[in-house]
């Protein structure tokens, strides 16, 4: 009988370990995320457990009986009274609290972080490295290193997510979300879309392969030799005729594009928006909407004209423009 008694123990840990409740921790942020989930299930449980019970308790305790009377009318008790509302309100501090540092925390990413581009499409992901390689339904990058990337959907609303990391972020249509984490742990893990984007919804998955720096390097060099994103881009530039009016030397009709990128720029309207990726992106394909002082507004629209590959490719490029070098006297 105990030899029964252990195999079945023995069966039911193999079957846990089988089957665990979630993927293990693979990133810099994943153990705070559990901590959070922990705490809120703990708290869930215990407050279950404790107000069904008082529940059943009352339900034996004050069932009416033949023959027994009405209980007396009771009267309220101001200690339980403050109680029950503090103590709630609390426990709802700690957790704003705490799951909005956490949020600002894993929004924010470092200045160090590695920028990679992952464009949504049905049903697939395309992943595309600075350097040049661009990956289907998979995404390589270093262990213990920053990496940020910046998305955004050629059709409709998907969702990113990576459930080691514990990193998920929507993927839209027309404009760039970001996620960042730091994987911490070698290996491969699941990559899925989180949101219902169509009929093969169920095979826009993929996977996340982190590799140590040494192979992370070897990789990127044996991979097809392309040109980098920021050279592909500083070619579309010119075949869209973009540097007669955005010159180096800022001689065209329009602002010049060195070292504008991170910068506040004044808008006709009197606002100041910085030059980041969506300024760009609406530069390029809503161009009327983002008036700059002291040019005339005749910049055309490219929408139609180039997809999101090829805008990300224009702003790799204008982000590696650098300013101008100003010599003494100028």
């Amino acid at each position: 009988m105990m030899g029964l008694t252990h195999f079945a123990l023995n069966s039911t840990a193999a079957l846990w370990l089988q089957f665990p409740m979630q993927p293990p921790a693979a990133s810099s942020i994943a153990g705070s995320v559990d901590r959070l989930y922990y705490f809120l299930t703990g708290v869930t449980a215990f407050f279950t457990v404790l107000i069904f019970s008082i529940i059943f308790y009352f339900m034996i305790k004050y069932r009416r009986r033949p023959g027994k009377p009405y209980e007396p009318e009771t009267h309220t008790s101001l200690f339980l009274e403050l109680s029950w509302t503090i103590i709630p309100s609390l426990i709802c501090v700690v957790i704003f609290v705490w799951s909005s540092a956490l949020f600002v925390r894993n929004n924010r990413p470092p200045a160090n972080s590695r920028e990679i581009f992952v464009i949504g499409k049905q049903w697939m992901w395309h992943v595309q490295h600075p350097e040049g390689p661009r990956e289907i339904d998979a995404l390589h990058v270093p262990v213990g290193e920053n990496i940020k990337l910046t998305m955004t959907s050629q059709d409709v609303i998907h969702g990113f997510y990576i459930p080691a990391f514990r990193v998920k972020s929507d993927v839209l249509p027309g404009r760039y979300t970001s996620i960042w984490f730091k994987a911490d742990r070698i290996g491969v893990y699941h990559l899925f879309c989180s949101q219902y984007c169509g009929t093969n919804h169920s095979e826009m998955i993929g996977w996340v392969y982190v590799m140590s720096p040494t192979d992370y390097a070897a990789w990127l060099a044996e991979g097809e030799q392309s040109e980098s994103l920021a050279q592909q881009g500083a070619r579309l530039f010119t075949q869209l005729g973009c540097d007669s009016c955005h010159g180096a030397a800022a001689s065209g009709t329009g602002p010049s594009l060195a070292g504008i990128y991170g910068k506040p720029e004044k808008l006709a309207d009197g606002t100041t928006r910085v030059v980041d990726d969506s300024f760009l992106r609406q530069a390029i394909l809503t161009p009327s909407a983002l008036h700059v002082t002291g040019y005339p507004q005749i910049m055309p629209t490219f929408t139609g004209q180039v997809d999101e590959q090829q805008v990300l490719q224009l702003i790799a490029y204008v982000k590696s423009l650098d300013a101008p070098e100003r010599t003494n006297g100028q």
